[in-house]
């Protein structure tokens, strides 16, 4: 009998049958006029017939049921896909998931997705990572209800890497995302191609997310109301690419490239080899890095991604090797004020806990079978921007994610209010800035000039200051997505945090390369370094702790 808990590479990712004859689902609409500035390319209600699209996708958002639990069959939301354009690689199903499709395209592709809503509530797709004009964005302003279309058209601009689309429809992000509603987009191009990484069977998307079932094998989410909204949500269950399966079977003396994504909605992992090997990255958010970091372990927020080196040549058959999350000081990560008298609930009810142990992935070795990929010195000879460049070198532009009023998270005090942008919000096209985001603790530093420089701060005893001061008890970890644009990390301030919080992740951090979301932790503030580019208009800036942004911790930058 098969071992259903056993999956090749193959029936972890494989190949949507396509069929041509589904051209006629969708009726031509007549053009429309784009408003969008500099290389913005239409996007909205209509199709424009000056857009000669290389790739051509219908993108449904409906309903669906998902055997995930033993126990029973889950309701959940997917999106289903079909090619209209384009090579039969350019979508790939994750079998008996609710999650899906991957997309893959190349640099330079003109990309079309007609997006149909089939849910039974309001939606719209997020395009995370991609550099794409506001109308392409996936902004809350375009949500579209039951039955309609919403057609995006935009060129691939971004480098080679693994990027991915979620709903952002304003308040219920965090419900669909958990229902089933994300995907892969992978992005290809001739710099990567020229390099000797693995391809084929040995490229492996790896989508982690934690979720709760009950006794019925229904998806539970936020059984404690409101407290799990501040919290944010924790399941009990580790699934991997949506299966709560996650055995791999590789084979020996293989080289893999595993695409690691954090998909979860809150969940931070400090992620490991059992063996105690070292972790090898060699990409993250944005695409390849100069070159490959090894790490003793990972610390990988929500919505951030890496690329990680698997070499089984001397491994043994029937070897197993798991990939872990080590514990880390739970009242430091959740916040102390989340821990007192109850009133948050207890934030270990029924879920895995963040000072605990356990299994993320499985790999069980198999027969030899060798590739010939190699992990090259130099992987990217992309630079990163020039402080020098920056027109607020020495006086970065600064946002506190925090909390108001005991119940209220906000950036600068501030919660999301539809398509209203402040005047510290706005910014000029084709410009470098510096952003500060801060979770509490001294920001009085110039960016640079705290002791880290750039890509400088590793952190020390010495650096700890009196021992980590939490200041306001009610901070939590804010994982930060900047819409729209890639950035580089200047540096990361220590000063304020747990000393024991900080002692048990610091080796995890990834400094380097091209990043659209990081992990900021309570009393670390962070400076970023950021070009505004090609396309003005509307974009977000938010925590990627979902049930955070659904609470109006997310607001808007504008681009004239």
């Amino acid at each position: 009998m098969k071992d259903e808990n056993k999956y090749t590479r193959r029936n972890f990712v494989g190949t949507i049958g396509l069929a041509t004859g589904g051209l006629c689902l969708l009726p031509l609409a007549v053009s429309c006029k784009s408003d969008a500035s500099q290389k913005s390319i239409s996007a909205g209600k209509n199709i424009s017939k000056d857009f000669n699209a290389d790739v051509d996708i219908q993108l449904k958002a409906e309903k669906s049921n998902t055997k995930i639990v033993s126990s029973g069959t889950a309701d959940t939301y997917s999106y289903r896909a079909s090619l209209y354009k384009g090579a039969k690689s350019t979508l790939q199903e994750l079998e008996g998931s609710s999650l899906g499709p991957i997309i893959r395209v190349k640099k330079g592709n003109k990309v079309r997705i007609r997006f149909e809503n089939e849910i039974p509530e309001k939606s719209i797709i997020h395009w995370h990572g991609l550099h794409v004009s506001h109308e392409n964005d996936g902004h809350p302003e375009y949500v579209i209800g039951n039955g309609e279309t919403y057609f995006y058209e935009f060129e691939v601009m971004n480098s080679a890497g693994m990027y991915w689309f979620h709903p952002h429809p304003h308040r219920t992000t965090g419900e669909q995302v958990y229902k089933g509603l994300a995907g892969l987009f992978i992005v290809e191009d001739d710099e990567e191609k020229a390099l000797n990484l693995p391809t084929g069977d040995y490229d492996i998307p790896v989508v982690i997310q934690d979720r709760t079932f009950d006794e019925s094998g229904q998806l539970v989410y936020l059984p404690n109301g409101k407290m799990d909204r501040m919290r944010g949500f924790l399941g009990n269950q580790i699934l991997i690419n949506g299966k709560i399966d996650n055995t791999l079977s590789l084979n020996k003396d293989g080289k893999y490239r595993l695409r690691l994504l954090n998909g979860s909605n809150s969940r931070a992992y400090k992620l490991a080899w059992d063996t105690g090997e070292p972790l090898t990255v060699f990409g993250v958010d944005g695409g390849l890095l100069q070159k490959h970091k090894t790490l003793p372990y990972l610390l990988l927020g929500p919505a951030q991604r890496v690329d990680v080196w698997l070499d089984l040549t001397n491994k043994n058959e029937n070897e197993e090797i798991k990939l872990i999350h080590l514990p880390i000081p739970l009242d430091a990560m959740m916040g102390d004020g989340m821990m007192d008298d109850g009133m948050m609930g207890n934030a270990s009810d029924n879920a895995l806990p963040y000072n605990s142990q356990f299994d993320i992935l499985s790999i069980k070795v198999g027969v030899s079978k060798k590739n010939e990929a190699s992990l090259p010195e130099t992987l990217s000879r992309i630079s990163p921007l020039k402080l020098t460049d920056a027109i607020n070198r020495n006086t970065p532009r600064t946002f506190n994610f925090g909390m108001e009023n005991m119940m209220e998270w906000t950036i600068n005090g501030r919660t999301y209010e539809g398509m209203q942008v402040a005047d510290d919000e706005i910014v000029k096209l084709n410009t470098t800035e510096i952003w500060r985001i801060n979770n509490g603790g001294n920001t009085t530093s110039a960016a640079g000039n705290d002791g880290g420089g750039m890509m400088g701060m590793h952190g020390n005893g010495g650096m700890m200051g009196n021992g980590g001061g939490m200041g306001n008890m009610m901070q939590m970890p804010h994982p930060v997505h900047i819409h729209q644009l890639q950035f580089n990390i200047v540096n990361r301030n220590i000063d304020n945090i747990d000393q024991n919080l900080w002692n048990a992740v610091k080796d995890g951090f990834i400094n380097e390369g091209w990043q659209d979301s990081v992990y900021l932790l309570p009393g670390m503030y962070m400076d970023l370094v950021m070009r505004f580019e090609d396309f003005k208009g509307l974009f977000l800036y938010h925590c990627h702790n979902l049930e955070h942004e659904d609470m109006g911790m997310m607001r808007n930058f504008k681009i004239e």
